[in-house]
């Protein structure tokens, strides 16, 4: 009997979710189905694979040998999917998946236009929320993927960066800084701020960043915040403050004259977007395909 990697793919889901229940959910599968499937593969090798005498299942020796392997055929049909993704002319199917704030609300919708028209068979569903709101629908509601602003250091998930990002310092049209290409640090630390809340991913990098250069965080005068990106645009166009903010998020205010981009001397606020999977789940054709689309962005 040939080598069914179907069987591979369920094993390798089975050893890393802990139980046949969390596999079956992940791999839209009933729990006795999967059971068969292990079952099966355990009587081509004719020995057994898991232990079931305890409530979490255990690897016998047999397993152990096994899971490398079983992850490597996983890795090799993601791969592959990827490979071909660009060749597809007739893609089919419902994808879903979960983007933060910056990513779905300001890089993604203009692409998911052209990859739609290009793929009109396709139907989309994207949750917009924060990475931890993220991580825990990919494993219970069976996202194929999220796209977040920082690496996911979750067991069990597999994450890459897809795209560049930089964050810039924004003025409104009619702030003294507008008529300047660059402006010193110590100038814009002396300026009222407007920023995205503590704890997201734009507040952690320009952090970072000044910390880099020996600012902390709480020296900086922070007169509002919001967990709106939407919501800081306005308030930077309204005089409040001057605000670090995404490329991405304020391209069509920066083309309008609305707002304007000015350069701190020295300082870079660069970051990557990451996706971020179950490491046992294989990627939907159109799934492979978006994610395609995406690094191709990045490399333009």
């Amino acid at each position: 009997m040939a080598l069914n990697v179907h069987q591979l793919h369920i094993f390798y889901t089975v050893a890393e979710r802990g139980t046949f229940s969390a596999a079956a959910q992940a791999l839209h599968m009933t729990q006795p189905a999967v059971t068969m499937q292990v079952q099966a593969l355990e009587e081509r090798f004719g020995t057994k694979l898991l232990n079931r005498s305890t409530k979490k299942l255990m690897l016998t020796e047999a397993g152990h040998c096994l899971l490398p392997q079983a992850r490597k055929a996983v890795e090799l049909m993601r791969d592959t999917d990827t490979l071909m993704a660009k060749f597809v002319e007739d893609l089919k199917g419902r994808l879903k998946f979960g983007a933060s704030l910056t990513i779905g609300e300001y890089v993604l919708p203009p692409m998911l236009g052209a990859f739609l028209r290009r793929y009109p068979d396709v139907s989309v569903s994207m949750k917009v929320m924060n990475t931890t709101d993220i991580i825990d629908a990919i494993g219970s509601q069976g996202l194929d993927f999220g796209l977040i602003e920082a690496p996911c250091d979750e067991p069990g998930f597999h994450t890459e960066p897809v795209m560049n990002d930089e964050l810039v310092l924004v003025a409104s049209a009619e702030h003294p800084f507008a008529a300047r290409e660059e402006v010193e640090l110590a100038e814009v630390i002396a300026q009222p701020l407007v920023l995205r809340e503590q704890g997201s991913g734009t507040r952690q990098v320009m952090e970072d960043e000044l910390l880099r250069h020996g600012v902390h965080g709480d020296s900086l005068r922070v007169v509002s915040d919001f967990g709106s990106t939407g919501a800081i645009k306005s308030a930077v166009e309204a005089g409040l403050g001057l605000s670090v903010l995404s490329e991405w998020a304020i391209k069509r205010e920066i083309e309008l004259g609305y707002l304007k981009k000015v350069r701190i001397r020295g300082v870079e606020f660069r970051r990557q977007f990451f996706a971020v999977r179950l490491k046992s789940a294989l990627a939907s054709m159109p799934a492979a395909a978006l994610l395609q689309e995406i690094r191709g962005v990045s490399r333009e």
